[in-house]
This record gives C-alpha cells, sequence and structure tokens, in this order.
C-alpha cells in the first residue's frame, strides 16, 4: 500500500458560463502538479452557467489517472455549497429530490462529481471571480475559448423543460420556455450560485427629472451579492414630489 506522501498533489482550476445563460456554453481547466500545468476548454451548444461549472470540475477531476489529492479552486459558490455544505449528498439520498415532489437540478452532473470525487481526496476552495486571480481569469478565458469553438459539443444530461427553481412555474407567467433562468420571486435559486434569493427594499433616493419608475423592491442573493430588478418590484409615477416624502 502507498505511502500518504506517495499520492500526487494537483490543484484544479476551473471556470464555466453560458453567453446567454441559457445558451452557448463553455469550461475552461487548468491542472497544475509540481509547477507543471496542462490547459483543457470544452464548449457546449445549448447548457447553463452552472451546467458548465460543474462540468469543468468534474472534467478535471476524470483526467486524474492515479488517487490524488487534489484541491480544487472555483468561484461558483453553487458548486462548493453543494459539495461542502452536503446538499448533492442529500439530494442523492432523497433520489434527486431538493425537496418532496420538488426536482434536484442537473442531478446527472451532480451524480458525476460525487462519483469524481470519491476517487480522489479532494478539497474545494473558493475565489472571488474576476479579482485578478491568475488561473482562475486564465480559466474563464479558455471557457470563453470553448463557448466560440467552431466546433461545440451537445450537452446532452441538459433537459429543456426544467426550471432553476422548480417551483411557482405554473403561477409565473413570465417563466417562459425561451428564459428559464428569469428571477421574479423571493426563494428563486440565484442564477451564479444556487443560493434563494430574498427580497429587500433600496434605500430611498430623490426621483431625478423624467423618471417614469422606480423599484420598491429588488431580489439580493445572501450568498454572492447578486442583484435582480423584477417587474413585480416596479412602480409607476403617479407623483413624483411625493414618493419619498
Amino acid at each position: 500500500m502507498k505511502e500518504w506522501t506517495e499520492i500526487p498533489d494537483i490543484e484544479l482550476f476551473s471556470d464555466g458560463g453560458a453567453e446567454p445563460n441559457l445558451g452557448k456554453g463553455g469550461f475552461g481547466v487548468i491542472l497544475s502538479y509540481k509547477g507543471r500545468q496542462k490547459e483543457f476548454f470544452e464548449g457546449y451548444k445549448l447548457t447553463t452557467n452552472n451546467r458548465m461549472e460543474l462540468m469543468g470540475v468534474i472534467f478535471g477531476l476524470e483526467q486524474l489517472k492515479t488517487k490524488s489529492k487534489v484541491q480544487v479552486y472555483t468561484d461558483s459558490k453553487y458548486v462548493i455549497n453543494g459539495i461542502t455544505k452536503g446538499w448533492a449528498k442529500k439530494w442523492k439520498k432523497n433520489g434527486w429530490e431538493r425537496k418532496k415532489n420538488i426536482k434536484a437540478i442537473n442531478s446527472d452532473l451532480w451524480d458525476k462529481l460525487l462519483n469524481a470525487i470519491s476517487e480522489h481526496i479532494v478539497e474545494f476552495n473558493w475565489v472571488k471571480g474576476h479579482s485578478g486571480h491568475i488561473e482562475n481569469e486564465r480559466c474563464d478565458t479558455l471557457a470563453n475559448y470553448g463557448i466560440n469553438s467552431k466546433e461545440l459539443n451537445q450537452d446532452i444530461g441538459y433537459e429543456p423543460n426544467e426550471t432553476h427553481n422548480n417551483q411557482n412555474s405554473s403561477t409565473n407567467s413570465t417563466f417562459t420556455k425561451k428564459n428559464k433562468t428569469k428571477i421574479e420571486n423571493a426563494g428563486d435559486a440565484c442564477r451564479k450560485c444556487g443560493e434563494s434569493v430574498v427580497k429587500k427594499a433600496p434605500k430611498k433616493r430623490k426621483i431625478k427629472t423624467n423618471q417614469s419608475y422606480y423599484f420598491e423592491y429588488y431580489l439580493f442573493c445572501p450568498s454572492c451579492k447578486t442583484m435582480y430588478m423584477t417587474e413585480g418590484g416596479k412602480r409607476e409615477i403617479v407623483n413624483e414630489n411625493r414618493l419619498f416624502e
């Protein structure tokens, strides 16, 4: 049996995205071992941001031919939280249901990721995207190479009829087949990290000249701090001189 010290130490950097989301997608991966690096990227015809984030990490792990100690670096809290908070294991245990009668999204990739992790000793690390992190920035570039590739793969596991939250779809008339990622209600899953968004009221401010509407509230992701301005929160200005008195 090999000693602990003989297990290789690998750094895996990954980034992914779709333009638009849902649309053409790609991921970029860097594997680093003893200062040597290998780069990979792939592109897909129709997919989502979260699927590309997941697929990048899975792809990187699947390149390793021997059991390794792997430090995974990604700017996707969706991926990190799904593993470190035990969401994916719980969903799998529950037959890939996030809640009763609510299907877990991207279950095919979560299953692949859990299987890939089981082959290694893996630790996940979050890095802030677009903040000058060298490998993360390079992976972003590689992901764009994939998106703009002339030869795009088919994301076979992607199910076009899935929504990102699988709830309120019957009552949300703006949640159309064309745009599955529209954020409209508190509790919807953030497009960037998958956390449930909450409703917040903006700071009071003076109405600008010729302004015809304002937002009574917006939706906010407490995890990655993304803001969503919605039609439901929009209010037409009737008497702009008295709105914020």
